[in-house]
């Protein structure tokens, strides 16, 4: 894969920025509360992977990061906009033109070509469908996949299927690419090979966020934030030795 480097101004603000979040759902009598004085920090470039177990509040987490729910408390600034308050139009909004997602299942519907999966996200934002199909394929060819442009997901391997959901990411040149559980269904050469694109679009300056339970796949990023019923219980970086971040997607 080729891709460019990403430019950033000189001032630019951080790409996450979370300050006293906290969730707390009701039911009833009944809280939960999910997310708790959650304070974050996510610079331009940055590789970091949210690890912890079912229950802890990284899903939580997770969705708050992509703007499908909203703090209960506390301020979230995504590359600078605050988004704590908004309405679900702005939401939506956001959601569109800000952050790549990468789902574990993909979400790549069936009855369509890989370049048409591709632009999806360009034609809920009104883009021209001649230039949707431009910037469709662009983004196929720069994770690899220029020559199976009018396949369909079925015709594709996992490891292909998850290179076109991460061409969908990217094809909107977001501020974020968030990924939940992106490898949870593939197998090991098919999550290298997954890992091993993410590791390279690190290296060209993208702003990735991985959502894990799995610690073999955390060490591919840079920084591990470790989550704990409900509150950031550490946030460092990841081991030295990265077995799933090694070389490039052939």
């Amino acid at each position: 894969m080729s891709a460019e480097p990403v430019p950033l101004p000189d001032t630019a603000p951080p790409v996450i920025e979370l300050l006293d979040v906290a969730k707390t759902y009701r039911g009833g009598s009944l809280e939960v509360h999910a997310l708790a004085d959650a304070n974050l920090r996510i610079e331009r470039g940055e590789y970091v992977a949210v690890m912890g177990p079912s229950g802890s509040g990284k899903s939580t987490l997770m969705n708050i990061l992509g703007c499908l729910d909203v703090p209960s408390a506390g301020t979230y600034l995504l590359a600078g906009q605050d988004v704590s308050a908004m309405d679900e139009d702005e939401l939506a909004e956001v959601r569109n033109r800000r952050i790549g997602f990468v789902f574990q299942q993909f979400n790549l519907l069936p009855s369509l070509t890989a370049w048409r999966n591709v632009e999806l996200p360009l034609a809920y934002a009104g883009v021209p469908r001649a230039q949707r199909r431009e910037r469709a394929v662009a983004a196929l060819q720069r994770v690899g996949l220029g020559d199976r442009l009018d396949h369909k997901p079925s015709e594709l391997s996992g490891g292909q299927q998850g290179r076109v959901a991460v061409a969908r990411a990217l094809v909107g040149e977001p501020d974020l690419i968030l990924a939940d559980e992106p490898t949870g269904n593939l197998d090991s050469v098919s999550s290298a090979e997954v890992l091993g694109l993410f590791a390279e679009l690190h290296q060209a300056g993208r702003t990735i966020v991985l959502i894990t339970h799995d610690q073999d796949i955390a060490v591919a990023a840079e920084r591990v934030i470790r989550i704990h019923d409900g509150r950031i219980a550490a946030d460092s970086a990841a081991a030295a030795d990265r077995p799933w971040a090694y070389g490039g997607v052939s």
